[in-house]
């Protein structure tokens, strides 16, 4: 497996500096890189969680029949992880070809705030307040998640979907595109750590259209 390196919260290629193999980013500076799988594999999944440590890895369940593993990334170094990333790849009556993107992370790290293509590392102070758009169950309890409306282009309205909420004291992203394709997202949605499926880990199906945050 080939991991691809970078920053986590911009495409501006980061350089290793000093002997303990920091990475920079000229936009960013010192950063705690984002590594990228090269394929999206059992093997590739595998390597991702020993990566990620702690920070969990979540995985809409059950998988739905046609659909599939297409991105996988995480944030860390020496196997302390700060943030992961899975993308779903399928097909839907409504919206034909649709990816969905689910990024855990801690505070500051900036990855889902990059593949959501918002302003800031964070979602912002503002963003969990008011009634939340639906609620995902994670580890057995009830995550509320709120639309984030911050965009760069107001072309991209149609783009892609943003919620976001919290989880076990990290950021919880979602990420649909396109937009419409967030119509799927219902009330009683399980986000499944991927580490506690066992041997159902091997059974997972992998494949099709990467992600498309690397490139922004």
């Amino acid at each position: 497996m080939v991991l691809a390196v970078g920053c986590p919260r911009c495409a501006t290629p980061v350089a290793s500096i000093g002997a303990g193999g920091s990475q920079s980013c000229p936009e960013h500076g010192v950063v705690t890189p984002v590594w990228r799988t090269d394929t999206a594999s059992y093997e590739d999944l595998v390597q991702v969680l020993s990566l990620a440590g702690e920070v969990p890895t979540y995985l809409p369940w059950p998988v739905e029949s046609g659909w599939s593993i297409a991105d996988l990334a995480v944030v860390g170094d020496d196997a302390k992880g700060s943030a992961t990333l899975l993308t779903l790849s399928g097909v839907t009556p409504a919206d034909g070809p649709v990816e969905m993107t689910v990024v855990a992370e801690e505070a500051g790290v900036g990855l889902g705030a990059r593949c959501a293509r918002t302003y800031g590392p964070d979602p912002g102070v503002d963003a969990c307040v008011g009634r939340p758009t639906t609620k995902v169950r994670v580890a057995g309890q009830q995550v509320p998640l709120w639309p984030i409306t911050q965009w760069t282009n107001g072309a991209e309205e149609w783009e892609r979907s943003v919620v976001v909420g919290e989880a076990d004291g990290r950021w919880l992203w979602m990420i649909f595109r396109p937009a419409t394709a967030m119509l799927m997202l219902q009330d009683g949605w399980h986000l499944r750590q991927v580490g506690d499926l066992g041997v159902q880990m091997v059974e997972l199906p992998f494949g099709g259209t990467r992600g498309s945050w690397w490139d922004h």
